[in-house]
């Protein structure tokens, strides 16, 4: 076994070239959420493991295979956060925003944490973007928190995107939904997956979110939700896909669209790549959950959201080729072979810091010709030189890298404006 520490699988460095994509990403997030009304929020990594049993439900893949659950020094047990929406009903409810204005508009970027199958685009830990509009029950709402989705695509640059949308209705019309479904699979059971017989009975809807190769052949038989909703969730629909129209968003109906948690009613929605036949490659998703912030012991209070992983989005960023701004290159690169430079050389530094001015200090000791080729490197606008003349006259020579090579003599106390005031 190599002795050397690599990143636990399931992970990655999100090293300084890739940085870029992750900036794009989270720039654009906050530029759109703050056009639609949202305040940041920010939750712990880990919370009561219980929060996500009730929460996102315990016969659900995340609580059951994926959690990462631990037990404390102080006996408590707790997880390290899988998915974000329980977390901010918790914060909702705890900290009284039910008196706030309402409905109250929340959106983070935050790490989550499943013990998952890693591949492309799929991580043990990833980071997403969560937006929740907590207090609101109007149609308009959903279809809105699905523009605001679209719209953070739309600005990275992926355009090839369009929404699945669909209902699982309201929890008591939905029963006889359930009763059918349950007719339709019993005479398969014996064929099905073992989780898919072992969820028969106890949450049925999760035989549709199934994944396994066993179940499939299945699903695409399988009674439609869109089939018999109940009016008030087929008027519900029928807004939400109007105005995503009005917003000139391509919408698919999938009638079989359940997500992969148990708190969702009425709207389910996922936004995948067009290019991909198999409309496996969900970018981002989410729906309707008016019942969840009383399952967690709040007042009934209708919500809306979605969660949209950060790496995925990155990933479609780079399979379209998707221009980013290049990583940033210091404005200065400071040479100096001075015996007593050290403290002018600081000096200088700090106060072209102290003007917004980049620098790198070249290392001491080091030749001047070593330098030169260091500051090249860098990428660096200007060169400034300080040698053993340079310093007994107190100044300095500024070289322009970048615009031919010009180079003058500057005195010291004018290098700051000197640099700022070539643009």
């Amino acid at each position: 076994m190599s002795s050397r520490f690599q990143a636990p699988r399931g992970t990655q460095d999100i090293l300084p070239d890739m940085q870029p994509y992750w900036t794009s990403v989270v720039r654009t997030a906050e530029e759109v959420t703050h056009l639609f009304g949202f305040r940041r929020i920010d939750t712990p990594i880990f919370e009561n493991a219980a929060l996500f049993e009730k929460g996102s439900g315990d016969t659900t893949d995340i609580v059951e295979k994926e959690m990462y659950q631990f037990e404390d020094r102080g006996g408590d047990r707790l997880a390290l956060t899988p998915e974000g929406t329980p977390g901010i009903a918790r914060a909702y409810l705890e900290h009284g925003m039910a008196s706030w204005p309402q409905p109250v508009r929340l959106w983070t970027t935050h790490p989550m944490f499943r013990y998952d199958r890693p591949q492309k685009g799929r991580y043990r830990q990833h980071t997403q973007i969560d937006c929740e509009v907590i207090g609101s029950a109007d149609p308009l709402v959903d279809a809105e928190v699905i523009e605001l989705l679209w719209r953070i695509y739309q600005g990275v640059g992926i355009k090839n995107v369009g929404v699945r949308l669909g209902s699982i209705d309201d929890l008591e019309p939905r029963k006889a939904y359930i009763e059918r479904l349950k007719e339709y699979y019993r005479p398969h059971l014996d064929r099905l997956s073992e989780d898919s017989r072992r969820r028969f009975d106890r949450n049925p809807l999760r035989l549709l979110d199934s994944k396994d190769e066993r179940d499939l052949p299945y699903k695409d038989a399988a009674p439609k939700l869109v089939d018999q909703l109940s009016d008030g969730a087929q008027a519900h629909m029928d807004v939400v896909r109007a105005a995503l129209d009005a917003a000139g968003i391509p919408v698919v109906i999938d009638p079989l669209l359940v997500r992969g948690l148990d708190y969702y009613n009425r709207t389910v929605f996922e936004i995948v790549p067009t290019d991909d036949e198999r409309a496996q490659g969900t970018v981002g998703g989410g729906g309707r959950y008016d019942g969840l912030i009383e399952i967690l012991g709040g007042p009934h209070t209708p919500a809306v959201g979605f969660g949209s992983g950060i790496e995925r989005i990155v990933l479609e960023m780079q399979k379209h080729e998707v221009p980013v701004a290049a990583p940033a290159a210091p404005d200065v690169f400071l040479i100096h072979r001075a015996q007593d430079a050290a403290r002018p050389v600081t000096s200088l530094a700090g106060a072209l810091r102290s003007h917004g001015v980049a620098v790198i200090v070249a290392e001491s000791g080091r030749s001047m010709k070593s330098q030169f080729r260091s500051a090249d490197a860098s990428g660096a606008r200007f060169a400034v030189i300080i040698g053993d003349d340079e310093l007994g006259r107190g100044v300095a020579m500024v070289k322009d890298l970048r615009g031919g090579g010009e180079q003058r003599e500057v005195p010291l106390d004018a290098v700051p404006g000197a640099i700022t005031g070539a643009g």
